[in-house]
């Protein structure tokens, strides 16, 4: 993409509104913005990494063996009234009538129409076990939005539903998002650590919130410190083996991780001083295993070999790729602007031409252009006339994880100039190396 054809509306300076570094930097790096409290525009930018997140997402979620369907943001108050939960949501549910006077509201959640939908078509045991997922618009009407995508009112949300005959069955659908939860959050460069979480009234310990380590984490949390070297579990992972994942979910529950709710001072002090780690986190999923909460009353059931009727069990699993790409400016970013994992960045490299209009740059840039577009690599190529410090500034704010900056000097050693946003370094490279490099 060349930039003067793109449209990125880059801010020089901070908005003031803004409290956090993911919300300061996403406005200035023209990635979004505000068209209500807690509602915001995805730009050209901020899109492009959006959907990046949501295709790992996706990914993973297939590889588990879950399914992908799409329900409206739009659902009927009846739904609700089936579960016992439209009076008891609260105020964060909106609440609308159409106008036939009919009764619905805008979903914060999906539970209550997943089990409406598996009621209407599943009957037997035998169609069982079945983990159903949407990425889909949600909206919960804050009271205090604050901190951009962190707590806004409309967000996107990868929520899974699975549908199991019995506990042993809901324990091995559990475990397989577990798995799939800790291989999303590491190919988008996350180190994502489970706690154990509120179960609330339903009871039981099958909670687990994936907490990623942040200076700038909305809560304090505290873990055993090899969880930050566990190794995560591969691409051949086999997701039927029931045996295999509980053993991956028994390392990775062995060792004491808490969020502040959850927190024990007296089970954290027994961990050697050295291995404490006392931090801020983010929260960027959480799994819940509920049991027969919504299927009982909304009478969701399926036939046993038996022929008698029982509720199935189910667990939702819930990630937000909106909230995603702000918790990961918060993890990678410096003074200067974004670092995006290159899984995640809105374009692999920027191509910065430090003399616009001088015909040996300008051929080097296009050439380069051309023919890392075609093999496929997302480029953007700053065209546009402005001094190379603006044009370093806008690279670092964006946050793409390879700079080439091509100059007559660079030219007339027959070379480019590599820099890597991640930490800074450069090298020289030929053209040919340059291109080896980025299509990678």
């Amino acid at each position: 993409m060349r930039l003067s054809r793109y449209f990125l509306p880059i801010l020089r300076e901070a908005p003031r509104e803004a409290e956090i570094v993911s919300h300061r930097l996403m406005l200035r790096a023209g990635m979004m913005r505000q068209e209500a409290a807690g509602i915001y525009a995805f730009l050209p930018l901020g899109l492009r990494v959006l959907r990046k997140i949501e295709q790992i997402v996706r990914e993973e979620q297939n590889r588990s063996g879950a399914v992908e369907m799409l329900m409206p943001t739009i659902q009927s108050a009846d739904l609700w009234r089936e579960s016992g939960r439209y009076e008891a949501y609260g105020k964060e549910m909106l609440r609308i009538e159409d106008r036939h006077e009919r009764e619905m509201l805008y979903g914060p959640t999906n539970e209550e129409m997943i089990t409406e939908i598996f009621r209407a078509y599943v009957r037997s045991y035998k169609d069982l076990p079945l983990n159903l997922y949407h990425i889909q618009w949600k909206f919960r009407d804050e009271v205090r939005p604050r901190f951009g995508l962190m707590r806004g009112r409309e967000f996107l949300m990868k929520d899974a539903y699975s549908f199991d005959v019995d506990y042993a069955g809901a324990k091995h659908a559990y475990n397989k998002m577990f798995v799939a939860y800790l291989r999303t959050f590491a190919r988008l460069g996350l180190k994502s650590i489970p706690m154990v979480a509120d179960t609330g009234p339903i009871g039981g310990n099958l909670s687990h919130e994936f907490i990623i380590l942040a200076s700038t984490g909305e809560s304090e949390v505290y873990c055993h410190k090899d969880y930050l070297d566990f190794p995560v579990p591969g691409a051949d992972v086999n997701f039927d083996d029931i045996a295999g994942l509980q053993s991956t979910v028994d390392n990775w529950t062995s060792l004491y991780a808490a969020t502040s709710e959850k927190h024990d001072p007296a089970a954290f002090g027994q961990i050697p001083a050295g291995k404490q780690v006392s931090a801020r986190g983010i929260e960027v999923g959480h799994i819940f295993y509920f049991g027969t909460k919504y299927s009982e009353p909304m009478k969701a059931v399926v036939s046993g070999p038996d022929g008698a009727e029982k509720p199935v069990h189910m667990g939702s699993y819930g990630i937000g790729p909106s909230r995603l790409v702000a918790a990961i400016i918060e993890a990678f970013h410096d003074d200067a602007g974004i670092k995006w994992p290159e899984a995640v960045a809105p374009f692999k490299a920027a191509i910065l031409n430090l003399k616009q209009g001088d015909s040996g740059t300008d051929s080097a840039c296009d050439n380069l252009y051309r023919e890392l577009s075609a093999k496929g690599v997302d480029v953007l190529y700053h065209d546009l006339d402005e001094r190379p410090g603006s044009k370093f500034a806008t690279a670092d704010l964006i946050g793409v994880p390879y700079h080439v900056v091509i100059g007559p000097k660079g030219l007339a050693g027959g070379t480019y100039e590599i820099k890597r946003r991640a930490d800074g370094s450069r090298e020289n490279l030929s053209p040919a190396a340059t291109i080896d490099l980025l299509s990678r």
